[in-house]
């Protein structure tokens, strides 16, 4: 959403007046606002977008991210098919697995039809838990299942193991603290 602030500062990193940082070791994470991945497809973007993700299914999505209101999957995916034919970028996608919402082998059925729109990779994400909230951890066997489900279709997985825990500054635990 500060898109020209966004494009500013990756110049800034990646020139030579300033870090020098290749644009292919920058990672933009976003929640998937459609029209300003499409922005990022005109302007040929070199650096490397992620999407959080979570969830192939538009009523699951809905309760994870509110941004799913207004733009469902279906735009999103559109968006992706549209970055990846102006750059022919791979785009990463994050899935944080919670106990029995996204975590089935339905729901990796689901997200294998959703990635199939573009190349791409899945960086799998293990819950840590927040205070005040219900959701729980995926089991170490449903986690397991999942991205062996996602490998047997060839689809590039990882799991990101989550560091930081034991002090609350795991992955989601921040915004607990400034809240």
């Amino acid at each position: 959403l500060n898109y020209n602030n966004l494009l500013e500062s990756v110049e800034l990193i990646t020139t030579d007046k300033g870090l020098g940082v290749s644009p292919r070791r920058i990672t933009v994470s976003t929640a998937g606002i459609a029209k300003m991945i499409k922005k990022l497809g005109d302007n040929k973007v070199r650096f490397n977008l992620a999407i959080s993700l979570h969830t192939a299914s538009d009523s699951k999505r809905d309760v994870l991210m509110a941004l799913n209101k207004k733009v469902k999957l279906a735009e999103l995916r559109e968006s992706i098919r549209y970055f990846y034919d102006k750059t022919g970028s791979r785009v990463t996608y994050e899935y944080i697995l919670f106990k029995d919402l996204n975590n089935s082998i339905e729901d990796a059925q689901k997200l294998v039809q959703f990635a199939k729109v573009s190349p791409c990779k899945i960086n799998l994400i293990e819950y840590n838990k927040i205070d005040g909230m219900d959701y729980k951890k995926a089991s170490k066997k449903s986690t397991e299942n999942f991205m062996s489900y996602l490998e047997e279709k060839n689809i590039i997985v990882n799991l990101r193991k989550s560091k930081g825990k034991d002090i609350a500054a795991a992955c989601g635990q921040l915004v607990n603290k400034l809240q």
